[in-house]
């Protein structure tokens, strides 16, 4: 039997939004760092939310390229469990902090992911999102059929996901986790996430779970 596929919701920004997640059933949230994003929180914003996380739900932090110092002064007023790099950071760049990380690859034909896997052997998890110019999957989803069958971490999915594709998405390709972000906001209101979307998209995640069993 395949374990229970996690779910994590992204790019939140407001306490109702992260209450909206807990009580729907999400394994995490996570927290973007990331200065030009319209879901970056400040280290202010960020201990708001973190105040209304229980117990057993992981927070994530999103860094891009950051400077160390940046990181570091998140990870002194934050109580980060897990970091999330999705720039051109290194292997020893992104296990510099002693903490679980994900490296995220963007994906497209002719990309080596069992090679790009291998260089970050000591990640926690191996986030695939689709290609577009600059970070981040910018909502849109990829051929899943690219995904090796045998990759060495474990496989979080995101890219373009919602309510409508990701139980499809759970039974194609197995994912040890989904990523979701714009696919649980308001339409045209990124950063501010719908609490009637996030709840559909853990339904279908948990249906389709229940249908392998």
């Amino acid at each position: 039997m395949q374990a229970r596929t996690r779910i994590k919701i992204c790019g939140l920004t407001r306490e109702e939004d992260v209450d909206a997640a807990v009580n729907a059933g999400a394994d995490a949230i996570g927290l973007v760092f990331y200065p030009p994003s319209p879901r970056y929180v400040s280290i202010e914003r960020a201990a708001a939310l973190c105040r209304r996380v229980p117990a057993f739900v992981t927070v994530t932090g999103l860094f891009v390229n950051a400077e160390e110092a940046f990181i570091r002064e998140r990870l002194a007023a934050l109580p980060l469990t897990c970091l999330q790099f999705h720039g051109d950071e290194t292997a020893s760049q992104c296990g510099a902090y002693r903490l679980p990380y994900i490296k995220a690859a963007r994906v497209r034909a002719g990309v080596d992911l069992l090679n790009y896997a291998a260089s970050f052997a000591d990640a926690c998890g191996l986030l695939l999102d689709a290609w577009v110019d600059g970070y981040g999957g910018g909502g849109k989803t990829f051929d899943w059929d690219l995904i090796p069958q045998n990759l060495p971490l474990p496989l979080i999915l995101s890219g373009g996901l919602d309510a409508n594709n990701v139980g499809e998405a759970v039974r194609r390709v197995r994912p040890w986790a989904v990523d979701v972000s714009s696919g649980v906001e308001v339409a045209a209101a990124k950063g501010i996430k719908d609490a009637a979307r996030i709840a559909a998209f853990i339904k279908e995640v948990l249906g389709a779970n229940d249908a392998d069993c």
